[in-house]
């Protein structure tokens, strides 16, 4: 009964009844879009914020200050270094939607034995939202190009074991090439577009020969650490202009291949750290952008993804003097000679005490020398076998106060005699009486001619046996008795 007099009711004519429904409709409708504004509101700020899982792999040579740059980025004056895989982090603010995330930041060892880790930083599904960062010691010059096309090379066996799906592969290399393309350099406006308009989008200029020719399908930036280290290699290795420009070309044309952006920074200085930080949350948050390139202070130089050109990089040669764009890079830009380091063997000094000990035991060893000196016992001087007469000429008696030649050279014997009658022989003057009584002194005093003959006789004598070698038993030279 209730049905049919409800269906009685809802089938009348009646005005007071359709007035009702109409009344009611109204209210449904505001209900429901009520609830429909705050589903839209809810699904919107969700979507809003800042995504999480973005990762910067940072690669590069041990010591080339990978983790050094990563956490002045992160903020942080003090932290350890480790081995393998490192995680750190920078932190992220949006200040339109009041939000904030962390991006990782995976730097990997040095050595190329931990490079498998890559899967850690890096895996299949979180390709898209990865980003790659090599860093170049601009200390070390030398090792730049080989340390490049190294790094890259590990980068690209890792994406390639981790099996992309061809679909993936062509959408993420595609992007890449879109964003090479679109890429317009901020003008003197601020707030000038960063991106073509839709109707540019259909004339976008295709790319060089040699651009993006190395494709990986992720975002690369080659980061140059320790610039401020320029000067150091002008001043110890003769480094010009030219070769700064001739280094600065090579990396550029690295970059151009992989699509890379490029900068220059000094973490001792603070350069370029900043815009480093806003180019990262740029490429991997869509932040807005409007640093211009940099290429006037060479060491602080920057070039985006998609400014630089083969004819921007032929600039650069203009200036070369002495060097050719096509001369290789190697031979250019040598590696110095390493120094090396003599290590000589330490000696260690041992105690006085023992030394001494040591050199008495020496001198015991060896035999005594029998020295005579005027005024003792002409016993004591003349050493056995060697008699001496009581009436010798006044030179051998002078030959007697010295050592006599037992133990003592008698080539040292001879030229102290030849000193003494150096001495008396000009003693005498031309004056001097060649006579007188032939006693001890007369040779000292008066130069006689015939004293000074028989010395000289006695000295050849002794001479003569020295060099024929027979041992001299000093005895006297005829006639040098009286």
């Amino acid at each position: 009964m209730a049905t049919s007099g409800r269906s009685t009711l809802l089938s009348s004519n009646s005005t007071g009844h359709n007035s009702t429904l109409e009344n009611q409709n109204p209210e449904d409708e505001d209900g429901q879009n009520l609830w429909s504004s705050i589903l839209s509101e809810v699904s919107t700020h969700s979507r809003s914020k800042l995504p999480s899982g973005k990762n910067v792999l940072v690669m590069g040579e041990v010591g080339s200050g990978k983790t050094t740059l990563v956490a002045k980025l992160q903020g942080v004056e003090e932290y350890m270094k480790g081995r393998g895989l490192e995680y750190l982090y920078f932190s992220v603010h949006d200040d339109d939607i009041d939000d904030q995330t962390r991006c990782n930041a995976w730097v990997l060892d040095g050595d190329l034995y931990h490079k498998g880790l890559q899967g850690v930083a890096v895996p299949v599904e979180a390709v898209g939202d990865s980003l790659l960062l090599i860093t170049l010691d601009m200390s070390r010059p030398w090792n730049a190009l080989d340390s490049l096309q190294k790094w890259a090379a590990v980068a690209r066996e890792h994406i390639d074991k981790l099996r992309v799906t061809p679909e993936t592969l062509r959408e993420l290399e595609h992007r890449l090439v879109k964003q090479f393309q679109e890429y317009v350099e901020p003008g003197s406006e601020e707030g000038a577009p960063q991106r073509r308009s839709e109707e540019e989008e259909s004339v976008l200029l295709p790319l060089g020969e040699n651009t993006l020719t190395h494709n990986l399908g992720i975002p690369m930036v080659v980061v140059c650490t320790k610039c401020d280290a320029i000067s150091t290699l002008e001043k110890e290795h003769d480094y010009r202009d030219e070769h700064l420009d001739f280094i600065q070309s090579h990396i550029r044309r690295f970059c151009l291949q992989y699509g890379a952006s490029l900068l220059y920074t000094s973490v001792k200085e603070m350069k370029n750290l900043d815009v480093l930080y806003k180019y990262l949350v740029h490429r991997l948050y869509s932040f807005p952008f409007h640093c211009p390139a940099q290429v006037v202070e060479r060491d602080a130089v920057f070039i985006p993804s998609g400014w630089d050109n083969e004819k921007k990089i032929a600039i650069l040669h203009e200036n070369f003097q002495t060097l050719k764009a096509d001369d290789n890079f190697e031979e250019v830009i040598v590696k110095p000679p390493v120094r090396k380091f003599v290590h000589e063997k330490e000696i260690q000094a041992e105690d006085d005490q023992v030394f001494l000990v040591k050199l008495q035991s020496l001198l015991a060893k060896q035999p005594p020398v029998t020295a005579g000196r005027p005024g003792q016992d002409p016993t004591s001087r003349a050493p056995s076998g060697s008699p001496r007469t009581s009436n010798r000429s006044a030179a051998a008696n002078v030959a007697n106060a010295m050592p006599q030649a037992g133990q003592t050279s008698e080539g040292v014997l001879a030229n102290f005699f030849n000193s003494l009658l150096t001495k008396k022989a000009g003693a005498g003057g031309p004056g001097t009486p060649a006579g007188g009584n032939n006693t001890p002194g007369t040779v000292r005093k008066s130069g006689s001619k015939l004293g000074l003959s028989d010395v000289q006789a006695e000295l050849d004598r002794i001479s003569s046996r020295e060099t024929d070698g027979e041992p001299s038993n000093d005895t006297p030279a005829d006639g040098q008795d009286t």
